[in-house]
Order: structure tokens, then C-alpha cells, then sequence
């Protein structure tokens, strides 16, 4: 069976450090720590005191002063680890965590979890070619070397780099390694330690490399680990659950987290509220408590997402000074259809073409799937469509060749729509207000990844009526827009009153619109 030495950096309040200790040693594994030696040597004495009776816990044979960014983040868990390894030889693996982690899953779990694969949990992805960095320098955190740290000397940080910079001293990295980069929060298996501590102890040109780059802790061992253990036994991914907000800022969980964390397929998460004291409490029973079963929903980055949008309410496509003339044309018409029901757009939209033969697209700023003509590469992605959409549509307009043409929008897309009515074109819209019962909001929710199949009723009873309030909420900003050209029909309307606006909007005799508006299954699910 398993059995987990936690590498734990802390540094500040002693009591919680303790507690922490006795709870993760509870079940039989065990705790190396390394308390920053700038904390003062009265609150590691009172560690120390507080578990001079636990067996199972050790501490790093030297203390270091470590600073966010800095290799001395590394060089603490290094020590950590060693002291881990010499003490405690029937660990089967090493858990890095901070003062900050919360178990979301029981001791048992945990075991079962880590015996269930023969692998190692580490996020590893490609320096250079991912996205993983996603503020501040790149490159530059491994060509050049840095002495100041960048949040106590700032103006030191960057004049040195641009001092670097300006003499050429640019520096290549070791030709036999492929940077990794990823959360420095990590499972890995003893042998991969084992072999990560000897690469170390063999390759002095790799840790003078390492020792002066920026925020290490996010490449040493990812980069080391890829390189030293076959790709099938690495499962990239952190064993911690966390979430960043668009500014790459840690995502706080607080006291009503608590469902939504036993649910996340993780083993622990951070950082939880220093004011969260009831979840914290309930976290730390949690552990070391196996008749606890866990159903696992997964949602919760989805969900965060969600719900995060909904008080950012914002224009994401400011005008660009490039795209000032990059309009459709004023000779054409760009007829969107707005419909949170896409069947039932899909459904509209496939009647008009087939009486009226104006041509039409889906959803095509939605559905990757969406059928379009090669347009020499413009139209293979989502975000390549979004970001290029003018020219994409002059590129539709002059493939169909017409001067009209409907598209479908999600109503959550304001943004896309305020841009093109603000185009030289002439921009009409069709809103489709549907009714939504709670089956078809339990559906949306599973669809979208904000429930899943395991969430549980009590989540999803709270989670539909936010889903609700969202969608009645995109249909009141499409309202309070006052765009001109605006037309709706309701599934709540008569078919007269459907008729007229649909008349309006695709500008054909009544007779025509009616056939349209009837049309008893347009509303159908």
C-alpha cells in the first residue's frame, strides 16, 4: 500500500504547521518540514516542541530564507527531501504541499488513489510551445541570469535583464535538456525521487543553470522528471486542485466550498480563506475518516468559470486601429439569428433556407464542428474564427455570393454582436426567446460541464436557478442594447405576432413568414 511522505514548506503560524503535521500522520504516512528560516527562531522552536513525540515526522537539516520566484523555493525542497528520504525508507511516495494545502479527500482515498497507477503526478508542459505562462516574462526566466528578486527590487529585476539584454549575454540552455514548465505542486513515486536527487548531486552545470532562473519551482522538477522517467509513467497533471482567476491570480475557496471540493478529482486543494475556519475544521476530520465515500463530479472549473463570468460583464472586442476599415461592405446585409435553444435556431434557420434561399450559417463562433468552405485556413478554429470574424464573414458573403446572409449567435455573445452592429454594413438581428423548464437547465448544466451525471441533487437544485437568472439576464442586456434593426418572436407569442416580426426581418411577403411561424415543431425540444 501506499505510503505518502508530504514535503511541507511553510512559514508562518506554528499552531496550524502542528496540526497540520498530526493530522497527515494520523493514518501512518508521514511529514518532512521546512519552515523559512525568516520566520523567527522562537516559532520553529515551538514546532519542534509541539512534535518532538511524532516519529513520523523530520524536518530539513537546514533552514534556508526563501523568496516567491527564487531557487531558494527549490533548495528547500530539496532539503526536505532528503531529510525524508534518509528517514523515512518505507515512503512510497512524496507529496509537495504548502501551509496553505487542505485534504479533500480521505487518508484511505489518497492510498488507494496513488496504489491504483504506477505513475507519477506532475504537470510537465513544453516551455517554449505551451501556454502555460500566462502574465509577465517567458523567455527570459531561462536565458538570463537574475539576482534580484522581482517583487522586493523590482527596478533591479528588470535593469538587469535589459543590461543582459543590451550586452548579449544571453545564455543557452543545457543542450540535452527539454524545458518543462508546470505547478509546482507534485506527487512523485520514491524511485523518481531517488533519481531526480542523484541527477542533482551528478550535474553541477544543470543546477548553476537552474539556480538562476525565475520562479523555478515551476520548471526544476518538471523539467528533471520528463527527462529522466518515460512519458507513460507520467500522468501530467497536479494531484492538488487550484484555480487561477484570468489574471493569473490564486482562486480563494471559502466555508460553502465545501461540497464543491469533495467532489473535484484531487487529493487536496489550495488556498482556502484564512477566515474559512468551519471548512478548514470539517476538511481536516475529513481525512482521516474512511467511511467517507466520494462521488466525483469534476465540475468545479467549469462552474468557477461560469459564475465568474457573470460579474464580468464587459466589451472583450475593443476596436483594434488595423481593423478600422475592415468592414463587411455597406451593400450587404448580415441577418443573425440570436437563440440560446441552438436546435431551434438550427431548425429556423434550416426553413428559411430552404423557402427563401438565403444562404445561412450555424453557429459558427460556437461550434468548432460548424460546416464552412476552406477560406485558406481562417475558418479551422474557434478562436481563429472570433478573432479574424469580419474577415471571415467578407470571406462568406463573397463565397455565397450575395449580398445577404444569416448567421447564429449565442446570446452570452454580446460582445460579437455589439462589434458587428457597429459595422458599415447593415446589421439585423432576430432574438428567439424560448421557455426553459428545469429539465431542459438540467440538461444545459450537464452539456456545459457545469454538473455532471454525479453532482448531487442538492447542487444542482442550487445550480439551476443560477442558470436560469443567467439566461434571462442575456435577455434583458440584448434588450437594454436599443439595437436598431431589432426583431423577436417568442415561443409564448401567437403565430400573427411571429409572423409580423419574422416578416421584418427577413423582408418577405407575410404569406412566406407565416408558412415559417406555424411551423408547429419549431419550438420543440
Amino acid at each position: 500500500m501506499a505510503t505518502i511522505a508530504y514535503i511541507l514548506l511553510c512559514h508562518k503560524d506554528p499552531d496550524a504547521v502542528v496540526a497540520q503535521a498530526e493530522r497527515l500522520t494520523a493514518a501512518g504516512d508521514y511529514v518532512s518540514i521546512h519552515f523559512d528560516a525568516t520566520a523567527g527562531q522562537a516559532a520553529y522552536q515551538q514546532i519542534r516542541k509541539g512534535l518532538a513525540d511524532n516519529a513520523n515526522v523530520t524536518f530539513a537539516r537546514r533552514r534556508l530564507r526563501c523568496g516567491w520566484g527564487e531557487w531558494s523555493l527549490v533548495a528547500a525542497t530539496l532539503q526536505a527531501l532528503n531529510a525524508a528520504l534518509e528517514d523515512f525508507p518505507r515512503a512510497t511516495h512524496f507529496y509537495m504541499m504548502s501551509g496553505d494545502c487542505v485534504p479533500i479527500k480521505s487518508a484511505r482515498y489518497a492510498h488507494d488513489f496513488l496504489d491504483a497507477r504506477e505513475v507519477d503526478y506532475i504537470e510537465s508542459f513544453d516551455f517554449f510551445d505551451s501556454n502555460w505562462i500566462r502574465t509577465g516574462i517567458k523567455d527570459e526566466r531561462l536565458i538570463y541570469r537574475h539576482y534580484f528578486n522581482e517583487r522586493s527590487n523590482k527596478w533591479l529585476f528588470y535593469q538587469s535583464i535589459e543590461w543582459q539584454r543590451r550586452l548579449n549575454l544571453a545564455r543557452s540552455i543545457p543542450g540535452d535538456l527539454q524545458v518543462q514548465i508546470g505547478s509546482q505542486w507534485w506527487c512523485l513515486r520514491r524511485r523518481t525521487v531517488e533519481a531526480v536527487m542523484e541527477f542533482a548531486a551528478r550535474r553541477r552545470d544543470v543546477m548553476r543553470f537552474f539556480s538562476t532562473t525565475w520562479i523555478p519551482d515551476e520548471t526544476f522538477f518538471q523539467t528533471l522528471v520528463r527527462h529522466l522517467v518515460p512519458g507513460e509513467e507520467i500522468e501530467t497533471r497536479t494531484p492538488t486542485f487550484l484555480m487561477f482567476t484570468d489574471y493569473g491570480m490564486p482562486v480563494t475557496f471559502y466555508n460553502d466550498h465545501y461540497d464543491l471540493l469533495l467532489g473535484q478529482d484531487f487529493l487536496f486543494a489550495r488556498k482556502v480563506s484564512p477566515e474559512a475556519h468551519e471548512l478548514k475544521e470539517r476538511l481536516g476530520q475529513l481525512y482521516n475518516d474512511d467511511s467517507i465515500t466520494f462521488t466525483i463530479s469534476d465540475e468545479g472549473r467549469a462552474l468557477y468559470k461560469f459564475l465568474a463570468g457573470r460579474g464580468r460583464i464587459g466589451n472583450r472586442f475593443a476596436p483594434r486601429f488595423w481593423e478600422n476599415e475592415a468592414t463587411l461592405g455597406r451593400d450587404r446585409e448580415l441577418l443573425i439569428i440570436i437563440c440560446k435553444k441552438w436546435h431551434v435556431a438550427k431548425r429556423l434557420v434550416s426553413r428559411i433556407r430552404d423557402v427563401t434561399k438565403i444562404p445561412s450559417v450555424d453557429y459558427l463562433f460556437h461550434e468548432e464542428t460548424t460546416v464552412l468552405p476552406d477560406l485558406g485556413g481562417i475558418q479551422t478554429s474557434l478562436s481563429k474564427r472570433t478573432r479574424h470574424r469580419r474577415a471571415l464573414l467578407r470571406m462568406l458573403f463573397d463565397y455565397f455570393h450575395s449580398n445577404r446572409m444569416i448567421v447564429c449567435i449565442d446570446p452570452a455573445s454580446l460582445d460579437l454582436i455589439e462589434d458587428f452592429c457597429a459595422d458599415r454594413s447593415t446589421t439585423t438581428l432576430l432574438d428567439i426567446e424560448c421557455d426553459f423548464d428545469t429539465e431542459y437547465l438540467r440538461g444545459h448544466a450537464l452539456r456545459t460541464g457545469l454538473a455532471s451525471d454525479h453532482t448531487s441533487a442538492e447542487a444542482m437544485d442550487l445550480l439551476i436557478p443560477t442558470i436560469g437568472n443567467a439566461m434571462a439576464m442575456e435577455s434583458d442586456r440584448l434588450h437594454d442594447a436599443r439595437f436598431a434593426n431589432f426583431h423577436r418572436i417568442r415561443q409564448s407569442a401567437t403565430v400573427e405576432q411571429n409572423t409580423r416580426a419574422l416578416t421584418d426581418f427577413l423582408a418577405v411577403p407575410a404569406e412566406l413568414a407565416h408558412e415559417l411561424a406555424e411551423d408547429p415543431e419549431l419550438f420543440s425540444d
